[in-house]
């Protein structure tokens, strides 16, 4: 704990980070209920508990949710790497502040735009914009450690 209070730039992250995790539970959660709600279910033993083998089936918004998390596997997750990194090499905190607060909005309203089918292209504007920080933080890494390398 001690390390989070001297860092504040680790702070700002790990503030950041825990909500992407708690969105990304929540997109598991509505995947769930959608799949419950439609009677849609990827696996037989989960389609006869609920009902038979008829409901062992694919379902178009239940697939929508899932792409959505999956979306969010694949980008957070190289955001949380790229993040603790970059919060070691000593950016400025508002610095560090905007790129983390630009990635997770833009990740909010790109799973609000894949939920909610949002007009094009509002998704992929908010992937590009996501992708921004992350892109900053993976170069000014690389420039801080390239005379190691």
């Amino acid at each position: 704990m001690a390390f989070l209070t001297r860092n504040e730039v680790f702070s700002c992250f790990v503030f950041y980070a825990v909500l992407l995790v708690i969105k990304m539970y929540i997109l598991a959660i509505i995947t769930g209920q959608v799949r419950l709600r439609k009677k849609a279910f990827a696996n037989p033993e989960d389609a006869l508990r609920h009902g038979g083998l008829q409901f062992h089936r694919e379902d178009p918004y239940v697939e929508r949710c899932r792409r959505a998390h999956i979306n969010d596997l694949e980008n957070i997750l190289p955001f949380l790497f790229l993040g603790a990194i970059y919060s070691m090499i000593g950016p400025s905190l508002p610095v560090a502040r905007l790129h983390f607060m630009v990635f997770f909005l833009a990740r909010v309203l790109h799973s609000v735009a894949y939920l909610f089918a949002l007009r094009a292209p509002t998704r992929s504007l908010a992937y590009i914009v996501a992708q921004i920080p992350c892109v900053s933080m993976a170069l000014q890494i690389l420039v801080a450690v390239a005379a190691y390398a």
